[in-house]
């Protein structure tokens, strides 16, 4: 027999009756029938329940340990009688007769309990994270995180794509957030970066000559922390030669449509093609590049009804002519106590209020104040405008909508959420596409990328030179599934010549974009292909098909919110002898 087991804890069945086995576990939960000892016995794979006899060899010692201890038993499998069949438990019509039981590890009182997985503060559940991954729903997310990475290299490979590894330690690159450094001993004042992406090397193995890369790539971003983001991650690199858009998209619509269906568990998913979405419709219907497609609220711009009309508020936004008046639709919505509430939500918000309209029987002109000002015609005209109808409600947002949009994409969901329209069956994908190239950093007043700045313009070499930059367009993609940015991917600028005029755009010198990237520049003059690629969040597409709100329960070891390691004490002070090897002197800030 083998020295631990002959079967795991969730392998045995009816049929294995009578069988000695012997099983090796922690002692999950213990109870005491009637002086009969029953235990349930877990490991990676489930749950046998044992029954332990006064007298029996093993009673004694059993009845002394604490939950979490680890044993090993010899027993008889033993069928349960029909009214102890538990059907929740796939080992629930079996129950081991122990003969024989070993002590492998003795547990001291827990710091938190496993069994029942009461909530805990995260503080104790991180410094004691390897309790807290025997809980059965964090261990159920690592082992379906496992299966998640399987299933996608699977369906990759199946699509001729070549697994490729990238270089951790690389030079410091602009990506948009603050790398991770690290300093060299062999090069003094010198310092390598953590990747923020692999985006030059995937890159420049197009340019060397491979077709189709990927990599589950690990990422480094010094930003700051928050529910669905982590300073360390892991993403679904992608890079394809010789694509266009639509080449991209037909490549990876195949794999996350088949990885959500295979674990979606009775969820629908979006049947791909997935819908593309521009920019600026998804900002102007939606309030956000992020839409939740599940909340079936679609906004309009419906200031005509309110230009030089009797609601002034409105009347003399509408004088200026950046500003505009956007309605959220609320079907069910149409009470004087959901408005209100409504209203009162938006001040919480910091906001001055949210006017609204509602209809309701015999007020089928429309009720409340702004109805009272413009009068039922226009009032009515909105309603029609929107699709509404009596038991209805309107709200509206006005002044400059790139003031106000990210307000009223916050008011949809709200509004959404309360009605109870959002469908939580499902998964919906959308590629929102044609972001802008460029946009104006209000802070200087200059132009600056929008969102990758290795991505090529709509229009090229000719769209740079003749049109104004904000109004140029890039191939530049997101992927977004129930309001969650899953990633951001593009088709790549080739072209140092077009290279150069993008970054001269953004205010970049020639110098300093043939300095900072040099080994792509130099790359694209010996022939680069046509190429492009994405790159979904691992952790994010996890923590969707797990149900969870927070990145952390789908990795097995995070980072709390302020970028501490509670396990295994980092980031932590290290020996003057290492930094002198270094070349580093700290200059910790004065406290005042």
């Amino acid at each position: 027999m083998h020295a631990y087991r002959t079967h795991t804890c969730g392998a045995l069945r009816a049929a294995d009756t009578g069988k000695t086995v012997r099983l090796s576990g922690w002692i999950h939960r213990k109870r005491d029938h009637g002086g009969l000892i029953f235990v349930d016995l877990r490991d990676n794979y489930g749950l046998t329940q044992l029954v332990l006899h006064p007298g029996s060899a093993g009673f004694a010692t059993v009845e002394h340990l604490r939950a979490e201890s680890v044993i090993r038993v010899d027993g008889e499998v033993v069928a349960r009688s029909p009214e102890t069949v538990n059907p929740n438990l796939p080992t629930g019509e079996i129950e081991v007769r122990v003969k024989e039981v070993g002590v492998l590890s003795a547990a001291s009182e827990l710091p938190l309990p496993v069994f029942g997985e009461p909530d805990y503060p995260e503080d104790i559940r991180l410094k004691n994270r390897h309790l807290d991954l025997r809980r059965d729903t964090l261990h159920r997310n690592i082992v379906l995180r496992s299966q998640v990475i399987q299933s996608i290299r699977r369906r990759m490979i199946e699509q001729g794509f070549l697994e490729f590894q990238t270089p951790i330690l690389t030079a410091s690159s602009p990506e948009g957030a603050r790398d991770y450094l690290v300093p060299s001993r062999l090069h003094p004042g010198k310092f390598y970066a953590l990747p923020q992406a692999p985006q030059q090397f995937k890159q420049l193995l197009m340019v060397a000559g491979f077709d189709r890369y990927f990599q589950i790539a690990p990422c480094f971003r010094d930003e700051d922390l928050r529910a669905d983001r982590s300073l360390e991650f892991y993403q679904l690199d992608v890079e394809m030669s010789f694509v266009t858009q639509e080449d991209v998209f037909a490549a990876i619509e195949p794999v996350l449509h088949g990885v959500f269906e295979e674990f979606a568990q009775g969820k629908t998913v979006t049947p791909y093609p997935f819908p593309r979405l521009p920019f600026r419709e998804s900002i102007a219907k939606y309030g956000t590049d992020k839409p939740d497609l599940r909340n079936p609220l679609v906004m309009a711009d419906v200031s005509e009804h309110f230009r030089g009309g009797g609601f002034g508020l409105f009347a003399r936004m509408l004088e200026d002519s950046k500003n505009a008046i956007w309605a959220i639709p609320a079907p069910g919505g149409g009470s004087r106590a959901f408005a209100d509430r409504m209203n009162s939500w938006a001040q919480a918000e910091g906001q001055p209020g949210l006017g609204y309209i509602f209809w309701r029987d015999g007020e089928e002109g429309g009720a409340g104040p702004i109805a009272r000002n413009i009068g039922a015609e226009r009032a009515e005209a909105i309603r029609n405008q929107l699709g509404l109808k009596v038991g209805d409600a309107a709200f509206f947002v006005g002044g400059d909508p790139k003031a106000f949009y990210k307000f009223a994409g916050v008011a949809r969901t709200k509004v959404g959420t309360e009605l109870d329209l959002v469908a939580d069956d499902r998964f919906d994908f959308v590629w929102i596409v044609d972001f802008p190239m460029y946009e104006l950093n209000e802070e200087t007043n200059h132009v600056d990328f929008s969102h990758n700045p290795f991505s090529m313009p709509q229009g090229g070499l000719e769209a740079l030179n003749a049109r104004d930059p904000l109004e140029i367009l890039a191939y530049q993609y997101d992927i977004v599934v129930n309001g969650v940015e899953l990633c951001s991917g593009a088709i790549r600028n080739h072209r140092p010549d077009i290279m150069l005029r993008a970054f001269e755009i953004a205010g970049y010198s020639r110098e300093s974009v043939e300095h900072d990237f040099a080994g792509m520049l130099n790359a694209f003059r010996y022939g680069a292909p046509p190429h492009g690629g994405l790159a979904p969040g691992i952790d994010r597409i996890v923590m969707l098909l797990a149900g969870e709100q927070n990145i952390r329960e789908v990795i097995a070891f995070p980072l709390n919110q302020q970028g501490q390691d509670l396990l295994m004490n980092a980031p932590s002070e290290v020996p003057e002898r290492q930094l002198k090897e270094l070349h580093i002197r700290l200059a910790p800030p004065i406290k005042g």
